[in-house]
């Protein structure tokens, strides 16, 4: 595989070390009130965007039939919300015994207790060939009606 053949392949990860670099030698450009506006940018505009292009290319037969796989959902839920916060749990039992700063310990703690951001999951599907249709179903439709009715049921 050739040098340009590689860079179109891993296009999203080049990206993404652009954007990095970029922002780590003119942050004012991304603050908030700068010039890209993030506040109005990515809240609205480019999250709007993600869906609205990932939406586009799905066909409504696949989005019927990702509702139907259980155990995908299953599994990436459990895998998300029981899993992963157990194992982030087990290793800060073992970072505690060492003098790790406790307000970077209970920092780790609560964000591993958080399900990855709803258009990163979507674009990292897309990225690496996954079940993009599933991801669409879990991430809108299925989180949506989980914590419609978890805080329904909470409050």
């Amino acid at each position: 595989m050739g040098l340009l053949e590689r860079l179109r392949k891993e296009w999203f990860i080049l990206g993404i070390v652009l954007v990095i670099a970029v922002a780590r030698l003119e942050p004012a450009v991304g603050v908030k009130g700068g010039p890209l506006k993030p506040e109005i940018t990515i809240t609205y505009i480019a999250v709007s965007a993600i869906f609205f292009n990932s939406g586009l290319s799905l066909k409504t037969e696949e989005l019927t039939s990702a509702l139907m796989h259980v155990k995908l959902h299953l599994f990436v839920q459990i895998f998300t919300l029981v899993f992963f916060p157990t194992a982030i749990w087990l290793f800060l039992q073992l970072l505690s015994i060492t003098p790790i700063n406790e307000w970077l310990l209970k920092g780790l703690q609560t964000v591993g207790c958080m399900p990855p951001p709803v258009s990163s999951a979507v674009i990292l599907t897309k990225a690496v060939g996954g079940n993009e249709t599933g991801c669409h179903t879990r991430v809108s439709v299925l989180s949506w009606l989980i914590g419609e009715t978890y805080s329904r049921l909470k409050f």
